[in-house]
């Protein structure tokens, strides 16, 4: 089991499902009926499984070339969360290609009956953020700007989750969440992980904002992509239903500062690695401060 929650980056995924929560909260202002909760976590857990997973089915040949490139780098230096476990399994010969495809047409099905059981549009935006997904592998020798299609692709699961609480939400809100969304997964997460792969994407062909504009531009990129998350996060908890005490949102700009600002200034001055492993890392854990700020609000409301 371990090669299979390595295939969908599985603590990633989990860490993942505090996105959808926080946007279901802020939209509906309580807790929804304790169904939908227990639904919508599942169907969220199986929706990130299944993508995860489908990025490496559709990335197979390239992760391949990749690890010929190189196949004496160490997938875990700098403590790279994305490499917990065995990273590319399928890649490395660890797992068969059918029993990979098996998992994530198992997880694909559970992820489509409860999106559709939530609201069809779910269902919807479900099957819209997979062909994303794949549209996004495949442009990997062919445009760098396939980084915002990843963008698009990791803004599915907010949405969709307010979506799951009300059928009529405010376009408004919804557009302050995509795009609050779209600049802390570009700033926060696909960029910096352009670092991890940069000597075998430049060696293979691969088109990425770090090969494409080098690291000095790359991580300016970065630094502002996550200053407007920054400020976009205040506009969201401005525009939402639930109303955040001051307090809390001041404790949300610092969270901010310290988990995306500060490291992605230090990633600018150094354009090192390990600045960028760290920066993923601490982006990773974004949404779920959120998420204890927001319930925190909830508590005190």
């Amino acid at each position: 089991m371990g090669l299979f929650f390595a295939l969908s980056r599985t603590p990633h995924g989990v860490l993942d499902l505090a996105t959808p929560a926080v946007a279901a909260l802020l939209w509906l202002g309580a807790f929804p009926p304790l169904a939908t909760t227990l639904l919508g976590l599942m169907t969220a857990f199986a929706g990130y499984t299944a993508v995860y997973a489908l990025n490496d089915l559709v990335d197979v040949a390239n992760d391949r070339a990749q690890l010929a490139a190189n196949p004496e780098r160490d997938e875990k230096q700098g403590g790279y969360i994305d490499a917990v476990g065995a990273h590319h399994p399928v890649a490395l010969g660890l797992l068969s290609l059918p029993a990979a495809i098996t998992w994530f047409l198992l997880w694909s099905l559970v992820a489509m009956v409860g999106a559709y059981l939530l609201n069809p549009v779910c269902l919807a935006l479900f099957l819209a953020g997979a062909g994303l997904e794949v549209i996004y592998c495949l442009l990997l020798r062919i445009s760098h700007l396939r980084t915002y299609v990843s963008g698009v692709v990791k803004t599915v699961g907010g949405i969709a989750a307010v979506f799951a609480v009300d059928p009529n939400p405010s376009p408004w809100f919804l557009l302050a969440l995509w795009a609050w969304l779209f600049c802390w997964e570009i700033g926060g997460q696909n960029v910096p992980a352009d670092w991890h792969d940069l000597n075998e994407d430049s060696s293979t062909g691969a088109r990425t904002m770090l090969v494409v504009y080098g690291p000095r531009r790359a991580s300016l990129i970065i630094l502002l992509s996550l200053s407007l998350a920054v400020v976009l996060n205040l506009v969201v908890l401005a525009v939402a239903p639930l109303r955040v005490p001051w307090s809390l949102s001041v404790a949300a700009w610092v969270a901010g500062l310290y988990l995306l600002l500060l490291p992605a200034w230090s990633l600018w001055r150094s354009q090192a690695g390990p600045g960028a492993t760290r920066l993923f890392n601490r982006a990773s854990y974004y949404p779920l401060s959120m998420l204890l700020l927001v319930l925190l609000s909830l508590l005190a409301a």
